[in-house]
This record gives structure tokens, C-alpha cells and sequence, in this order.
């Protein structure tokens, strides 16, 4: 591709220079789902008993590390593999638009492997040394996402896999270390957050299904085709609101907990903004909504269960 495509292509973008090359690298729409998940863990610890902030402090910045670095495995494997290119949308672009050495992305994102394995130490000296094999297991699954023989974001089980690391074994973990044991209604309530941040990777999916057809993939979006990918994700919205309702109606969520519905607007947006769109570039909205939905229904499930420790209702 010519300098000045390249340029056309970083306007469309909306994509800069400079700092802005290593920002985009870590995909920081994605990094709300590193976030969310510690953060409902460790609300559901603070109705109990009083949290460690240091331990807070840690789980998420070790979160945070974990999903830039598979997103930056992802861009490196994805460029090796020749799936990306200068008119790929939905990628940092480091590689293939910016020129960073594909060497140099994963050096850093072994790095950051290297900085949330010294913070899970930290983590388990003050908790268990149980976290660490869980920690283990999580960082290999974030690598294989999109390195090893068969990637498994290039299977029907990227959503499942994704939604269960990121959202209920990282809930699970949050709430562990403050506690120090976990329960089923901890893993009731994590349910909902898995599947928001799998309907972040179906949408990701819908958006690159046509080019991820022509490079031998076999995502869901692929199988169900444009149109049934979009029910789907509305059948995912459905079930997360759906089995939260069901929390609250049972009384493993507070009442507040209903606040949460209205993050359902961004849902809708979301399925909304995927009918009737073919390119890749018209879809980034209903992507963004979507990754939205997953962020306000996070922060406001928190939000609630710290207002249930400060005005409890029932």
C-alpha cells in the first residue's frame, strides 16, 4: 500500500501518530473487559466484610496487563499469519499501517506477561498459592487465543473461552483473594459479565466475518451467517438481563442490582447498528456499543452492590 493510501486509511480511522501508535496497540475498547470482571468481584467481597485495596489494586492492573498482552499476541500472530493487512479495521494497525517490528509487539506483550506474573506473586503470597496456577492456566488460554497450532479465536469457541476466563474465573479470582473461598452465587453472578464480554468477541467477529471466511476461519459468525449472528447476540443481551433479573427476583442480587437494565439502550444500539451494514468500517459502532454494553452493565452491577452495603433495601 502507498504512503498517501496509508494515510487515507489512518484518516478514516480517525488514527494519529506518535503516542497514539502504542495506545492503539493495546485495544483500549477491549480493556473495559479486563476491568469490569475485578471490579463486580470485589464488590460482591465488599458486602461481606472490607476489601484490601492493595489487593484490588493489584487484580487489576495484573487483568489489564493480561488482556493488552493478548491483544498484542493477537496482532503479532494475526500479521504473521497473513490476516492482516493495511485495510484491516478493528486492528491497533501497529504492524502493518504504523511499521513497528512484529518482534518488538511481542517482546511487549511478553512483558507484560512477564510485569501480572510478578504482581500474581504478590497476589498469592497475600492470598494463595492456588491463584497462581489459576493465573497460569489464564495467561496460557490468553496466548493460545490467537498463537499455537490451532488458535481458538479461529473456532466456534472463542466467545465461550473468552467470555469464561474474563469474566467468571476473573470475577471468581477477585473475590477469592478477599475472602479467601468462593461460592455459587459468586459464580450465578458472574454469569451475565461472561456473556457480555463473549458478545464482545461475537461482535468483533460479525464485523470481520468476510475476511476471516477467505482466511480459513470458522468462527460463530461464520456458521450462523450475518443475519443469525445478529440474533444471536440479541439472544446473548436477552439471557444476560434475563438471568440478572432471575438473581434479584431469587435475592442473590440486591434490589438495586436493577439499575443495570439501563444499560440495556447500548444493547439495543448495538443489535441495531449491525442490521442492514456489509463493510467492516460501518459496523465499528454497533462494535463500540457493544463493548459499551459491557462497561455500563459492569460499573452500574457495582455501583448497586455498593449501594446495598449503603442503603439496604429488604
Amino acid at each position: 500500500m502507498s504512503s498517501i493510501s496509508k494515510q487515507n486509511m489512518r484518516a478514516s480511522l480517525n488514527e494519529r501518530e506518535g503516542f497514539q501508535v502504542w495506545w492503539r496497540l493495546l485495544r483500549p475498547h477491549t480493556l473495559t473487559a479486563a476491568f469490569v470482571p475485578v471490579f463486580i468481584g470485589t464488590m460482591l467481597a465488599a458486602t461481606e466484610q472490607s476489601i484490601d485495596g492493595w489487593l484490588f489494586a493489584a487484580m487489576l492492573i495484573a487483568s489489564i496487563l493480561i488482556q493488552a498482552a493478548t491483544n498484542m499476541f493477537n496482532e503479532y500472530y494475526d500479521y504473521v499469519r497473513g490476516l492482516d493487512n493495511e485495510n484491516s479495521v478493528g486492528i491497533g494497525g501497529t504492524i502493518v499501517r504504523d511499521g513497528v517490528k512484529p518482534k518488538t509487539v511481542r517482546l511487549l506483550a511478553l512483558t507484560f506477561f512477564g510485569a501480572a506474573a510478578l504482581l500474581g506473586v504478590f497476589i498469592c503470597i497475600a492470598s494463595s498459592w492456588w491463584i497462581a496456577v489459576i493465573g497460569l492456566i489464564s495467561m496460557l488460554f490468553g496466548y493460545l487465543y490467537t498463537g499455537g497450532p490451532l488458535p481458538i479465536a479461529y473456532t466456534p469457541f472463542g466467545e465461550v473461552t473468552a467470555g469464561f476466563f474474563m469474566g467468571t474465573v476473573i470475577i471468581g479470582i477477585s473475590y477469592y483473594i478477599q475472602t479467601l473461598m468462593i461460592t455459587w452465587e459468586v459464580v450465578l453472578v458472574s454469569l451475565p459479565a461472561a456473556i457480555f464480554i463473549g458478545a464482545i468477541l461475537l461482535a468483533n467477529n460479525i464485523r470481520d466475518r468476510v475476511g476471516d471466511a477467505e482466511n480459513g476461519r470458522r468462527t460463530l459468525a461464520i456458521l450462523f451467517g450475518h443475519v443469525g449472528s445478529i440474533r444471536f447476540l440479541s439472544i446473548l443481551f436477552i439471557s444476560a438481563y434475563a438471568i440478572t433479573i432471575g438473581l434479584i427476583i431469587f435475592d442473590v442480587l440486591p434490589f438495586w442490582s436493577l439499575i443495570t437494565l439501563l444499560s440495556v439502550k447500548k444493547a439495543w444500539q448495538a443489535v441495531q447498528g449491525f442490521i442492514n451494514k456489509k463493510e467492516p468500517l460501518e459496523m465499528m459502532p454497533a462494535m463500540k456499543a457493544t463493548a459499551q454494553t459491557n462497561t455500563f452493565y459492569g460499573l452500574l452491577l457495582g455501583l448497586s452492590l455498593v449501594l446495598h452495603l449503603l442503603f439496604p433495601i429488604g
